[in-house]
């Protein structure tokens, strides 16, 4: 029986996605729910799982644009996984194999071609990271080396081994100009063009909307985080033995704009057409960076949730969103964005309203400085936040107001 592989529904307003990487080869033989290949769309990526277990049939290629139901694709369920490939299918696939880690040893005593051989999306990230297959142990079918094996190498620390010979010294010769020279041999001018993603495209094509169409402007306060450290270090050790995550800032922030937001509704609220929304609600959109984007996955009703509660709602959807874990419901909505800059050592920023939300806070790098306290000097940890919003609902004054709040609540 001949089963079509076809494009999944992604949600309401995704009519479109792209093909990113086919994870098995023309004619090979997977196993019932195993993942296939990569769609991106414009929210994330997603992994196509085998409805059955057979023999693959490629239709469409990596790298295309494809609409939601059409057949890339199809499974021959008939064909059992001794028969997945002619010798010369086999041959073939372990050239290519070679091709792509060279330094790999045939392992002759295995059962399968697939031990210690990269699928084309490992082969792709070993060589990204210069890895050889002998640096990385394959746990996919018969132990073929699958993608996640190899970002648990890269993670691990593993160095790269390069199989090329050495070059041998060039002969000593007179001495010759060595300035720079257009073209001149021994300096790289080399370019390089890769597809934009259908998730990056998206994200530029909201931040200039979002640019164009908005009367965005950002004020700045700074916020003296003496009181929150001391209570992360005071239950930081309980926190993690009681609910087995540790106590990090975010939830901090989180909970204060929550807080905040029930009290300043307009900056909570959005406009859709002439009408401006409101909501007695707060679902809070993190901004969580993945090697694919920035994608911003939403916390809901985030002010009736608890420190411990958002902790571990931040750490699943960072988690997810690094996996490509990600679902469309979990991508929707938001109210309200916080992003956190300061992880990557951001000292101030103007950050990007996310459409068609009003406003987003900006967390940024904490910083010791000399604070005036009392009559007194003194070295405090301060961070320095920035409140991006739309001036068409958001008041000067309601804005800055809001974020005194966030301050307060915080060094409170």
């Amino acid at each position: 029986m001949i089963v079509e592989i076809k494009v999944p529904p992604f949600g309401e307003s995704v009519t479109e996605a792209t093909l990113a990487t086919w994870l098995v080869e023309d004619g090979d033989y997977v196993e019932m729910d195993q993942a296939i290949c990569e769609l991106e769309s414009d929210k994330a990526t997603f992994e196509v799982p085998a409805e059955k277990a057979g023999v693959i049939k490629i239709i469409t290629e990596s790298d295309t644009d494809v609409e939601v139901g059409a057949v890339i694709g199809s499974i021959d369920t008939s064909a059992s996984g001794g028969a997945a490939a002619s010798p010369a299918k086999e041959e073939k696939k372990v050239e290519a194999a070679a091709v792509a880690a060279p330094a790999a040893p045939v392992a002759e005593s295995s059962d399968s071609y697939a031990a210690g051989h990269p699928s084309p999306a490992a082969a792709k990230l070993m060589a990204e990271h210069k890895l050889d297959a002998s640096a990385v142990t394959g746990t996919g079918r018969d132990g073929r080396i699958l993608k996640e094996d190899v970002e648990q190498a890269i993670a691990a620390g593993t160095n790269g081994k390069s199989s090329a010979p050495a070059k041998k010294a060039a002969p000593a010769t007179k001495a010759v100009d060595t300035r720079p020279v257009s073209g001149a041999s021994g300096f790289s001018r080399g370019t390089s063009q890769k597809k934009m993603s259908r998730l990056r495209k998206t994200i530029a094509g909201h931040l200039v909307n979002a640019k164009n169409n908005t009367a965005m402007l950002t004020t700045f306060n700074e916020v003296d985080l003496t009181e929150v450290i001391a209570l992360r270090k005071k239950y930081k050790e309980s926190f993690k033995e009681k609910h087995g995550i540790g106590l990090g800032f975010m939830s901090f922030f989180i909970k204060a704009s929550a807080t905040a937001l029930m009290d300043f509704p307009m900056v909570n609220a959005q406009i859709e057409g002439e009408n401006i929304v409101t909501h007695d609600f707060v679902d809070v959109s993190i901004a969580v960076s993945t090697p694919k984007g920035l994608v911003v996955p939403v916390i809901r009703n985030a002010e009736s949730l608890n420190l411990m509660q958002l902790e571990k709602a931040v750490y699943a959807l960072a988690v997810k969103g690094r996996d490509n874990k990600l679902t469309m419901e979990e991508m929707t909505g938001g109210t309200f964005t916080v992003s956190n800059g300061g992880i990557f050592g951001s000292l101030q920023s103007t950050p990007i309203l996310n459409a068609p939300q009003s406003a987003i806070l900006g967390m940024h790098k904490i910083q010791k400085r000399p604070m005036v306290i009392g009559d007194d000097i003194l070295a405090r940890p301060m961070m320095y936040l920035a409140l991006s919003y739309d001036h068409r609902i958001v008041d000067g004054k309601e804005a800055v107001t809001f974020l005194v709040r966030i301050k307060e609540l915080l060094e409170e």
